[in-house]
């Protein structure tokens, strides 16, 4: 009696569990639950002195726009994911701007706006988020002026503020750090910029109290006299540490006040200070340019800390990876640690590989959240780089999410639904939607083949995705070394899956959907 119940009861759950939705995974099908691979590939867009964008000072609309989609195309046929552009080079504007002049390197004269109008800083932001860019807005907070910016206008910070502009001996003007107007004056500008533009960062670059070393000329002996006379008791240097540490504070949380989201990004020189570790050797710029940048580090006034470890590994008295490390272990806040490359003079054969090394050992030191951000993007522009097919075709083979900024916000959004629909006899077409598209920057769909996922990772612009009903795959037989024969198989679509990924990289739970054992049936159910 007990064994015909038994039976029976076995029965039904077979019954129930073959009436089951074909739209929902099984166990056998599944495998495991997949994942897409997380790395910040940042690169940086500068414009002072028309380094990457435009190209040259005064071209029309339309090429300045032409010029940043292939820019931003070429960002997206890499696999990478964020791009930090300049919009302040020297207290001037990429950007409309009530509070300093348009740039030179834009229209050719600073003041002079695009001609027929369009505000570049919107163009970039809206046509990085169609790609599922993030855009990051990259100032400097203190240089006034450069000679390769043409002549200085009347509308210059260096004649309307002649007390704040100081001139240094190679004919550029400084900012005073010190003064407080230039920190209000720094502060409201970048607050503008965070208040009116749907950016997903504000960067700075290492540029503090002016390059070279030591500064002890830096005509500050106004302010100086000003501060000892107000009975200030700190030496020189550490005064002017503490203008800039002020400042950086004050952004940090005046950027968190007004959009908690907006992640705030320091690019400082690779060398915490010389002698630390022991090997390293090299421009000191706690004391060359009065930047604290351990200390910034260690309150936590970042969100992303990207070092320039602009040196090859086997340099050995600014080697890349014992500087990688050193920064490792000063990150005691957690924050994110994507270091700086450049890839200038990294686009030959020799050249590339060594990227590709300092990627592989940046994932090694930054295992959970790896990244790092590139200079500069006119190295991806040329028409022939080694350096380009060896990063796609190897560690940028496939796409990869931003990693999180847990301190920020860990609060992942709701899972998208998913439907799915016959396209043709070879092809599936994959829809979403969501509950609540502000939360969405991104969605990634999962795909399995046979026993292989994959995904795509697109913007929050997108809704539908067409995906074969079988794929063919190549495998190496395992011969002896050095075959280049290739067996070929045939995988089902076996799987489908569909997750939503907010702003600061939290990625919600799957929405699985089956399609198999004949996904042309399943398709029409």
């Amino acid at each position: 009696m007990i064994k015909r119940i038994v039976l029976s009861l076995l029965a039904a759950l077979m019954l129930l569990l073959a009436g089951c939705s074909i739209f929902q995974p099984t166990k056998e099908r599944t495998y495991r639950v997949p994942s897409a691979e997380r790395e910040f590939r940042g690169v940086w867009v500068a414009t002072v002195a028309n380094i990457d964008w435009p190209s040259k000072p005064g071209l029309s609309t339309e090429e300045q726009k032409q010029e940043a989609l292939a820019i931003l195309d070429t960002v997206a046929a890499l696999h990478m994911n964020a791009v930090v552009f300049q919009v302040r080079p020297h207290a001037d504007a990429m950007y409309d701007s009530k509070l300093e002049p348009w740039s030179s390197y834009l229209t050719g004269m600073q003041g002079k706006a695009p001609d027929p109008y369009y505000d570049p800083l919107t163009f970039w932001v809206e046509e990085s988020h169609k790609r599922g860019l993030e855009l990051h807005a990259w100032f400097n907070p203190y240089r006034a002026f450069m000679p390769r910016g043409g002549e200085i206008s009347e509308k210059s910070i260096v004649k309307t503020r002649p007390d704040l502009a100081k001139k240094l001996s190679n004919g550029t003007y400084w900012l005073d750090p010190a003064k407080k107007e230039v920190q209000d004056i720094s502060f409201n500008v970048i607050m503008d910029v965070v208040k009116r533009y749907d950016v997903d960062g504000i960067h700075f670059d290492d540029y503090f109290y002016p390059y070279p070393g030591g500064n002890a000329g830096f005509p500050d002996d106004d302010s100086w006299a000003e501060y000892t006379k107000s009975g200030g008791s700190l030496g020189r240097d550490d005064w002017r540490r503490a203008a800039v540490n002020a400042l950086i504070e004050r952004v940090y949380e005046g950027i968190k006040k007004e959009k908690s989201y907006v992640k705030f990004g320091i690019s400082p020189f690779g060398i915490g200070k010389p002698g630390d570790p022991p090997s390293i050797q090299g421009f000191d710029q706690y004391s060359g340019l009065y930047a604290d940048a351990r200390l910034w580090f260690k309150k936590g006034w970042i969100d992303y800390w990207t070092p320039q470890l602009y040196w090859r590994v086997n340099q050995i008295p600014q080697s890349f990876p014992v500087l990688l490390g050193w920064w490792t272990r000063e990150n005691v806040n957690g924050r994110n640690l994507w270091p700086g490359m450049i890839i200038g003079r990294m686009t030959d054969e020799k050249g590339s590989d060594e990227i590709i090394n300092q990627i592989m050992i940046e994932r090694g030191f930054v295992p959970d959240a790896p990244g790092h951000v590139h200079f500069s993007m006119k190295g991806f522009m040329r028409d022939s780089t080694f350096l380009n097919s060896a990063l796609i075709n190897g560690p940028y083979q496939k796409m990869a999410l931003v990693p999180p900024t847990p301190w920020l916000d860990d609060k992942a959004p709701a899972a998208p639904g998913v439907t799915v629909a016959v396209t043709n006899d070879s092809s599936l077409t994959i829809s979403w939607s969501h509950e609540n598209l502000s939360d969405v920057f991104r969605w990634v769909i999962y795909y399995q083949f046979g026993r292989t996922w994959d995904y795509a990772i697109v913007s929050s612009h997108e809704r539908t995705l067409v995906v074969p009903t079988a794929r063919i795959f190549r495998d190496r037989p395992r011969l002896r070394q050095g075959d280049t024969n290739y067996q070929t198989r045939t995988d089902t679509l076996m799987n489908i899956a569909v997750s939503a990924v907010d702003r600061m990289g939290n990625e919600s739970a799957l929405t699985f959907r089956a399609v198999a054992p004949n996904t042309a049936q399943a398709g029409r159910r």
